[in-house]
């Protein structure tokens, strides 16, 4: 499939080397020249130095950019030379409403969007292992899910336009409320003169037990916060989450009190720390 990539980040630059590897043909672009001309030969995917470089004549267009007006460019840039009947699918964690936005752009155009966002981290895209939620039409995911499942284990289809950015959501709300319960438990335990390691031993085979827990706990105790998704991030999609809530109705009180401490984290110098750095601000 001929594939136009945006994006070639710590997150875009595996997935888009993915598809390389699986015989795809992939043009790529990214605002830093010089990474793309670096990934291009690192991977023989070929170099795009513009947006519709990459999308000319594509039946597949991926996005894994920044924020809502990135993708909003990118996307407006692209549609006047996608040809017709080609997808777009985005990666980015946005908001529902560009998302909507964009499909509704795109139909305009005889083209169809997928809101994609991922789960798994860095390590997710470089072991090609992301979790994808999707929304937009169901029969433009399936033409994109043999492509996308290059760095995907798993594909979910949640609905019309927007789905897949309000799991997303979930996702993140979920994420914040277990890592501050884990900071709050190794602190304590540090604090009660416990040896954190057999603390984990002790309770990581019961029902405390979640993936935090077991890639986050010892690094967390040690205090090493150099482990992928960074609070800056976080921050962003914990804020896109509370808009989200403020039009929706729906009661965050523990994810709004999650970003005031992630506001924290940043005040302390921590903005590009993982997000376990929750236990940085509880001193033990």
């Amino acid at each position: 499939m001929k594939i136009g990539f945006v994006g070639l980040g710590v997150m875009g630059g595996p997935m888009a080397r993915h598809l390389v590897a699986a015989g795809h043909d992939v043009a790529g672009y990214n605002r830093s020249t010089d990474k793309a001309l670096a990934w291009a030969r690192a991977h023989g995917g070929r170099f795009a130095p513009t947006v519709a470089e990459a999308a000319e004549g594509a039946a597949l267009l991926i996005l894994c950019v920044g924020k809502d007006d990135d993708v909003r460019q990118v996307v407006t840039e692209a549609v006047a030379v996608l040809p017709r009947g080609a997808v777009v699918v985005d990666h980015t964690t946005t908001s529902a409403k560009i998302a909507r936005e964009m499909a509704a752009l795109c139909d305009a155009h005889g083209l169809a969007f997928i809101d994609a966002p991922v789960s798994g981290g860095q390590a997710g895209a470089e072991n090609g292992q992301l979790s994808v939620m999707a929304g937009g039409d169901a029969a433009a995911l399936e033409t994109a899910r043999p492509a996308v499942m290059a760095y995907s284990k798993a594909i979910q289809h949640m609905g019309p336009s927007g789905s897949g950015q309000l799991t997303k959501m979930v996702n993140q709300i979920a994420i914040a409320g277990v890592v501050q319960g884990l900071a709050e438990a190794v602190h304590f335990a540090q604090v009660a003169g416990l040896d954190t390691d057999a603390a984990y031993d002790a309770i990581s085979r019961g029902a405390a037990q979640s993936w935090q827990m077991d890639n986050r706990w010892k690094t967390a105790a040690r205090g090493e916060f150099a482990f992928g998704f960074a609070v800056d991030w976080m921050r962003k999609d914990l804020g896109l989450v509370l808009d989200e809530a403020r039009d929706n109705g729906a009661r965050l009180s523990l994810t709004a009190l999650v970003d005031q401490f992630y506001a924290e984290v940043q005040a302390m110098g921590g903005n590009r720390w993982d997000t376990s750095s929750l236990k940085a601000r509880l001193k033990s």
